[in-house]
């Protein structure tokens, strides 16, 4: 298994002045209590820009607790058996805390169930992994997708009042994200707003290659594709150009933001007059929710007020709020303008 950890060090020394020593306490935020603890972050599967992205976000939030003595984390890679591994092993190491983006949903849930029952705050995000809190796991920290579809439907229901036909992708079968999106759009859009994928949204699993099949041969079918509805924009640029080589305009997206997205959006709208934008944040912060609960657990601090995760919208075209599309060219495709997490660090965390 290859780990990696680091030790989280504060330059708060013996020669610190009491005044200075009270002003360092005040910069402490109330999630981080005074107990020392130690913190692991479990990657189901971390190989991809996003999930790097994300994980140094929580370490990033991780830094601004003294009380957290080490840091570690452990990608899965994607193989269910893997992660199962790795929480078993930080269990048995006597880690006090873990953050676990549990890729492979309920099938890790006995591993944390047994980790939970040996003292272990343990937090799962984002994905759900069944069971009950206080039972199988200290917390679950999730993130409000029915939020970004009502906000993807009020845009739609904007900009196409007298209805819309619409093609709506999503990740594997059965995947949260999308029902949950799914649920918000339908609490906004009535009849007029037709579905032009098999039901409940078509299967993309968030792969470039596959979201590219998919569009060109719904492209070829449909003559009238008005909105395009996606969970993952990097996904959607690989099939985009099929709209301009049958000699139509790209359709309006809403989808998530991505520097790649962006940058493309300002090469190709001058000549898609139908090409309208809206993102939402690209949801990073998700994992500094999840370790904020961790960490006041383990450490005695006040958790946060909520659980649950929200994306605001990022980037509207039409009305330039909250922002204008950005792009920026001197940084790579992958990186997130929505993040806290500065690009110069994003950088880092993609290229380790």
């Amino acid at each position: 298994m290859t780990l990696t950890s680091r030790k989280i060090a504060f330059a708060a020394t013996a020669a610190l002045s009491l005044a200075a020593t009270a002003a360092f306490a005040e910069d402490i935020p109330s999630w981080c209590g005074p107990d020392n603890a130690t913190l692991a972050l479990l990657d189901g599967s971390g190989g991809n820009s996003w999930r790097q992205i994300t994980s140094a976000s929580a370490r990033e939030e991780a830094e601004k607790c003294p009380s957290i003595t080490d840091f570690f984390y452990a990608d899965g890679q994607g193989d269910t058996q893997k992660s199962i591994s790795d929480i078993k092993s930080f269990a048995a190491r006597g880690v006090d805390a873990m953050v676990v983006f549990g890729d492979a949903g309920p099938a890790v849930l006995p591993a944390l169930t047994a980790a939970h029952r040996a003292g272990v705050t343990v937090v799962p995000y984002r994905q759900q992994v069944g069971g009950e809190e206080g039972v199988n796991y200290a917390k679950f920290v999730s993130a409000s997708f029915v939020s970004d579809g009502v906000n993807f439907g009020n845009f739609i229901k904007r900009e196409f009042p007298d209805g819309a036909k619409m093609l709506f992708l999503s990740g594997p079968a059965g995947n949260s994200v999308g029902l949950e999106m799914l649920e918000g759009l339908n609490s906004v859009l009535d009849e007029r707003y037709e579905y032009l994928n098999p039901a409940p949204f078509h299967v993309t699993n968030w792969d470039p290659a596959l979201t590219q099949q998919v569009l060109t041969a719904e492209i070829a079918k449909h003559p009238q594709i008005d909105v395009i509805i996606s969970d993952y924009g990097a996904s959607l640029i690989g099939g985009l150009p099929a709209f301009e080589r049958n000699g139509r305009s790209i359709p309006a997206i809403t989808t998530e933001s991505v520097n790649l997205l962006g940058c493309f959006w300002h090469d190709k709208q001058a000549n898609n007059p139908d090409f309208k934008l809206l993102t939402r944040g690209g949801g990073n912060e998700n994992g500094r929710l999840a370790a904020q609960w961790a960490i006041a657990l383990a450490t005695g601090g006040t958790p946060p007020e909520t659980s649950v995760y929200t994306s605001e919208i990022f980037e509207d075209s039409v009305t330039g709020e909250p922002s204008e599309v950005q792009c920026r060219r001197d940084l790579p495709g992958e990186i997130y303008l929505s993040a806290k997490l500065s690009p110069e660090k994003q950088l880092e965390a993609i290229n380790q």
